[in-house]
Formats: C-alpha cells, sequence, structure tokens
C-alpha cells in the first residue's frame, strides 16, 4: 500500500474504508425491464445510461464508482489495464457530485474515464510506460482533452498502461481481457483493456500509427480516431506532430456520438447526416495495398462484411486505390522519422540508456533522411490528402481492414498496424467496429473511414455497421 490512500495501484488493492459503502444508497436504478440493477451489474452500463441514472437521481455516483472500484479491484491483477488508480480522490469527486442540484449535472456527471499514461492528469505523475520518469511527481495541470471531459462531469479515475512513451510495439503486462494469454495490442492498451472489460464505459487513448485502431479490434470495443486535428493535443506526449491524434474507446456507438458532441468534433464543417437507409446506401470496400498481410480471420470477416451489406440492400462497390498511394508508407517512415527524432531528442540527451532501442534509432540512425525527401513527403502527402477526400467522397462510407488477423499470442509484441497507418497519415477519420470474430472466436474489426471532417458520417456509418454486425451473433 502507498504511504497516500489517495493514490493506488490497483495491484496493491485498495483501502478497506474506500470501498466501503455510504451508509444511505438509493436502490432506484432499473434495466430496461424493470429489474433492479445490482451493483454487480453496474460495470456494464453504457456511459450515457449511467449518466442518465445520476442526472435523474435513481442512482448515486457513489455507488455507481464504488461498484466499479470494486469490479476493477477484482479483475485488473489479471488484466493489468491501470498503472496509476487514485480511488479516494475518485469518491471524493463522486461525492461532491451527489451533492449538485439536476439543473447542475453535466452530460457525462459521475462517469469515471480512463486517460493513457502520456496524457497529463492535474494531481497524477505522467510516465509514459518509461523508467526515465519513475520519479516524477504528479502534473499541475490537466491536458486540454482531460479538462473538457471534467467540465461535463466526468470523474478521472485513473492512468492506463502504455507502451514506451507510445511509440514501440515491445508489449508490457497488460493483458486482453479477451484471452489472457493474448496482447490487448498498442499502444493504448490499458485503455482498450480497461474498457472491455468493463472498468471504465468510457477511455482516452491516442494514436500515431494504429494506437487506437488495432487495440480497438483485439479487445472487442469500439475506438474512435477522429479527423487529426480535431481535438487538441495540449498536454500530451509527442511522437510525430503530423500524426499524432487522440481518440476514444467505448462499449457502444451512443456513447461514441455524444463524446463526439462534448468536444464538438467537426461542428458544422459538414452538414449533419441523416441516418443511413441501407437501400440508397453506396459503401465502398478497400482492401488496402496492405491486403496480402491479410490472415483467415481478417480474410473471412471482410467476405462475411460485405455479404451482410449486399443482403441489408446497401450497394457494395469494391475499389481499389491508385498505386501513388502505395508510396504512402515510405513517406509517412520519412515524415514520423524526422518528426520522432525531435520529439525524443530530449530524453535521448538526459538517459539514451533507459530508452528502447527502437526509440534511441530515431535519434541515431545514420539513414536520417534529408531535407529534400522530409519536404517531397510533406508535399506529397499532402496532395494525396485531396486525392483521398475525392475519391472517398463518392460514397457514404469506406470499410477497410483494423488488422490483419486476431491477436497474437504472447505479450511482447502488440501487433501490427499495418493496416492503419494509411488512415493515419491521410488525416482521415477512423473507427473500428467490433463484431465480428476469427478462427479461433476472438475479435476482429473492420474499420469505417471516409474524408478528413466526415466524422459525423462515420459515426452514423458506424451505427449502421455495427447493428448489422451484432445481428450476426446468436442470441445469449
Amino acid at each position: 500500500m502507498l504511504a497516500s490512500e489517495a493514490l493506488v495501484p490497483v495491484s496493491n488493492g485498495f483501502p478497506a474504508s474506500a470501498l466501503s459503502p455510504p451508509r444511505s444508497q438509493p436502490t432506484l436504478a432499473y434495466d430496461e425491464r424493470g429489474k433492479p440493477l445490482t451493483d454487480a451489474e453496474l460495470p456494464s452500463l453504457s456511459a450515457g445510461k449511467a449518466s442518465c441514472l445520476m442526472r435523474s437521481g435513481q442512482m448515486t455516483a457513489q455507488r455507481y464508482i464504488l461498484s466499479l472500484l470494486s469490479h476493477i479491484n477484482q479483475r485488473d491483477g489479471h488484466i493489468q489495464a491501470w498503472v496509476f488508480l487514485d480511488a479516494k480522490g475518485a469518491i471524493n469527486q463522486a461525492k461532491t457530485l451527489d451533492e449538485l442540484a439536476p439543473e447542475q449535472r453535466g452530460p457525462l456527471h459521475g462517469v469515471p474515464v480512463g486517460i493513457k499514461d502520456i496524457i497529463a492528469v492535474k494531481g497524477m505523475p505522467t510516465r509514459y510506460g518509461s523508467t526515465i520518469h519513475d520519479d516524477d511527481g504528479p502534473a499541475l495541470a490537466d491536458a486540454a482533452i482531460v479538462s473538457i471531459l471534467r467540465s461535463t462531469g466526468a470523474i478521472i479515475l485513473g492512468k492506463t498502461a502504455t507502451t514506451e512513451f507510445a511509440a514501440t510495439s515491445r508489449g508490457g503486462s497488460c493483458r486482453n481481457p479477451r484471452d489472457l494469454s493474448r496482447t490487448p495490442g498498442g499502444s493504448s492498451s490499458g485503455s482498450a483493456a480497461a474498457v472491455a472489460d468493463g472498468h471504465v464505459p468510457i477511455a482516452v487513448g491516442t494514436q500515431t500509427g494504429g494506437s487506437m485502431i488495432r487495440p480497438g479490434s483485439f479487445t472487442g470495443t469500439f475506438a474512435l480516431k477522429p479527423t487529426w486535428g480535431a481535438l487538441s493535443t495540449e498536454g500530451v506526449g509527442r511522437f510525430s506532430i503530423s500524426c499524432d491524434t487522440l481518440g476514444f474507446y467505448t462499449r457502444n456507438m451512443d456513447d461514441l456520438s455524444l463524446l463526439s458532441q462534448i468536444v464538438r468534433i467537426s461542428p458544422g464543417s459538414r452538414n449533419i447526416p441523416p441516418p443511413l437507409r441501407p437501400s440508397s446506401c453506396r459503401v465502398a470496400l478497400i482492401r488496402s495495398p496492405m491486403w496480402p498481410k491479410a490472415g483467415p480471420g481478417t480474410r473471412g470477416a471482410w467476405e462475411q462484411a460485405d455479404r451482410v451489406l449486399q443482403q441489408a440492400g446497401a450497394t457494395v462497390v469494391h475499389v481499389e486505390l491508385p498505386n501513388v498511394f502505395n508510396r504512402c508508407y515510405d513517406w509517412r517512415e520519412t515524415i514520423v522519422s524526422s518528426e520522432a527524432r525531435a520529439a525524443f531528442l530530449p530524453r535521448y540527451l538526459q538517459a539514451k540508456e533507459q530508452l528502447h532501442s527502437s526509440i534511441r534509432k530515431y535519434v541515431e540512425s545514420k539513414e536520417y533522411p534529408s531535407g529534400e525527401a522530409v519536404c517531397e513527403a510533406y508535399d506529397c502527402i499532402g496532395q494525396l490528402r485531396n486525392r483521398w477526400d475525392k475519391i472517398a467522397g463518392e460514397f457514404d462510407f469506406v470499410l477497410t481492414p483494423s488488422v490483419p488477423d486476431e491477436a497474437p499470442v504472447g505479450l511482447e509484441w502488440t501487433g501490427s498496424s499495418a493496416f492503419c497507418t494509411l488512415w493515419t497519415i491521410l488525416h482521415a477519420p477512423a473507427l473500428n467496429v467490433p463484431g465480428l470474430v476469427g478462427d479461433s472466436g476472438l475479435p476482429i474489426g473492420l474499420t469505417v473511414t471516409g474524408p478528413r471532417s466526415a466524422d459525423r458520417s462515420i459515426l452514423e456509418a458506424g451505427k449502421f455497421v455495427g447493428e448489422l454486425f451484432e445481428d450476426l451473433q446468436p442470441a445469449p
């Protein structure tokens, strides 16, 4: 146990006093069938449902947070999604929220949120998955995204596991709740695992290559990487300024839609799309240049998605990207290498022996791209972004693979981001939609994408696709 009970690593458990329920707890919360919800059922609630119950006074924030803390205490010794947890602080926040008048309660009133540990949270340390920051004290201010979430009544529960500086594919101790022998993906490992296992209904992550989408697919969660620049990265650890993007994990589309309104993604930049009607829906299926890397699970999911879309009445068009898009991968590598060198030089000079070799390489490489090559990469990628917008704009949405296959066995490697990097460097919004499975019965998601700033459209498409995939699952 730490000296301060306010800040408790999950592996060490919680103070007994922190988990003692308040003396008076209303039991007015009911499920859709009119049956009272037990504490054991509360971790499965969506953020929207939980907030509605708390805003209406049918459930206290204290009861909700205590049920989640109890669930985490039982589960996280296996999952290890959390690297820092403020149990006492969360309970105190819940008490304060319970005292607010109904008209003062925000859209995320009492909803606990996990924050990837490269994002600053006031009063909590940020350790970036690196021993360099083991002794760092608590942050003095919130990152912009944390400040926004707090303003809506959210409770910042703690920090979730990340790979080192969110810049390597070397896994840590975080495990996939769907199969503890497998990786949850990375680098937003803990955020995806925490949502998938019911620790929190919402978690924040980041993506520079495939760090939102890949864990979403491996853990069976909805994962949104918005259009680049839609969310402020103030207070977020830097890797590549041209690619770094914040995102969200949830277990349903309604929570993602709620979050997109709260953070004002694409406000007015495009018309609000009407609900998709299958009979008039045009869908592009793009396998991408990485298709040879697809394993049997993704190939099977791809064929299944193609079939159910057509059966629903959608017009499905298989689209091959022009050959010039094949060069995006090399141009992206040039850009990221250049920007990562600048991002990691300070820590290299501070403690290079504590950096993973793949991060040191960004600074030490003798094959550093020339200034001319870097400028060419920026210019050519910029031109392709416009071209992508025109291609994708011909359809209601684009569907593309999220990952090569199910989550790999073992924790040493977080898996391939091959299917994600193209959309990241193109600055396109991307949404992993779960619901399909591979040969081992583990999740395989597919990515809904579209033109830049079409985030609202892909959210609507994600709901449409998610409902189709849900209908494929056998009844419980």
